[in-house]
């Protein structure tokens, strides 16, 4: 599926990274780890810049690019893929920053020299807090635990984030290693992606200087931008569904390919629309439209139906052979099932259970 009529060159970077090394070196990469070898491909490919600015080194490309180059990326190995997604956010949050980490950091992560890693997601369990951060001295210091954090050993930096005990959302940067304060578990064994090199963090003391930090703000409005990032569908989705389909004749796969372009294009034209402006205080939660919410996230739910439905495709035409866990339609349905969890918020989780006959039925809007 493709979104650019003229291929950007990022997107023919992909396209070639995925092609000749990627999706050759998937099944093995599945059962074991993403090599650095891949990191360093996907660094001088120029792809980790895709958002960042241009005065910094960045390709700043429009979002149609983005979602194509995710989709190969995802399509062809999905460990990968989700290795070097984390990247952008901790690139995007300096875009929007000032102050001596941008100036020290953007350049270098905008231009791929160096790789990020973030870990935030625990923060969407507030208001309890994993990570509690406090003021000492003329820095911050971090206690608690971040249950996830993908990247471990292939990262540079890491962009880390706790609440204050005044309720205040506080991200900083620190070296992705071992250090007085931070200890890393081993890497997690999971039933996908375990060579994504995902382990636990543990934070006793942790302390990174002021001039590390790259955003504070209250956390209300934090979780705002962010409940509008999980309502929208990953372009992730689309590229292991697709990769699905794929393995299936024409015939059997044209009428999920149709639907699946369907609710692509619907998915991406409602992430393209403005965000309604709810008027919301800096201390409260803006509250956005019910139709507005639900539209979205019934999108959202079909498309991972379409997701499920695909693997799930792949796996019976291949039949005996895709129990053998070198099998690629297994792989890609193993992919399917952490992307149904990724980025999940109590929200999409009632939406998807719902769309799967789960509870009372809901009013989600269908397409296709």
């Amino acid at each position: 599926m493709t979104l650019t009529p003229h291929p950007h060159p990022l997107v023919v970077r992909a396209r070639r990274l995925a092609t000749d090394l990627l999706l050759p070196e998937a099944e093995r990469v599945d059962q074991d780890w993403v090599p650095a070898s891949h990191i360093e491909a996907v660094k001088r490919s120029g792809l980790l810049g895709a958002a960042a600015p241009a005065d910094h080194g960045g390709a700043q490309a429009p979002p149609a690019v983005l979602r194509e180059t995710a989709e190969i990326l995802a399509g062809a190995c999905c460990a990968t893929w989700f290795v070097q997604t984390q990247h952008h956010t901790p690139v995007q949050t300096l875009a929007r920053a000032d102050g001596p980490v941008r100036e020290r950091l953007l350049g270098p992560l905008s231009r791929g020299e160096l790789l990020s890693g973030v870990a935030y997601a625990h923060l969407r369990s507030y208001p309890r807090r994993p990570v509690r951060v406090r003021p000492e001295g003329d820095g911050w210091r971090f206690d608690g635990t971040v249950p996830w954090y993908t990247g471990w050993g292939l990262n540079d930096v890491l962009l880390l984030a706790g609440v204050t005990d005044s309720g205040e959302a506080l991200f900083a940067f620190a070296e992705a290693r071992e250090q007085p304060g931070l200890r890393a578990s081993a890497p997690m064994r999971l039933a996908a992606l375990t060579a994504a090199r995902t382990v636990s963090l543990e934070l006793d003391g942790l302390w990174l200087p002021a001039e590390a930090v790259a955003l504070r703000t209250p956390y209300e409005r934090w979780a705002a931008g962010d409940r509008v990032r999980t309502l929208h569908t990953g372009p992730a989705v689309f590229g292991v569904a697709e990769a699905a389909l794929s393995l299936l004749d024409d015939t059997t796969a044209a009428p999920l390919r149709s639907r699946l372009a369907d609710v692509r294009r619907t998915a991406y034209d409602l992430a393209d629309r403005p965000t309604p402006d709810t008027g919301g205080g800096s201390g409260e939660r803006p509250v956005l439209p019910s139709a507005w919410v639900a539209e979205r996230l019934a999108v959202r739910a079909e498309a991972y139906e379409l997701l499920r439905t695909a693997t799930t495709a792949a796996v019976v035409a291949g039949g005996g052979r895709a129990m053998a866990v070198t099998s690629r339609a297994q792989r890609l349905a193993r992919e399917g099932l952490f992307l149904l969890v990724q980025g999940q918020t109590a929200e999409s989780r009632g939406a998807q259970l719902r769309a799967l006959g789960c509870g009372p039925a809901g009013a989600e809007r269908r397409h296709g």
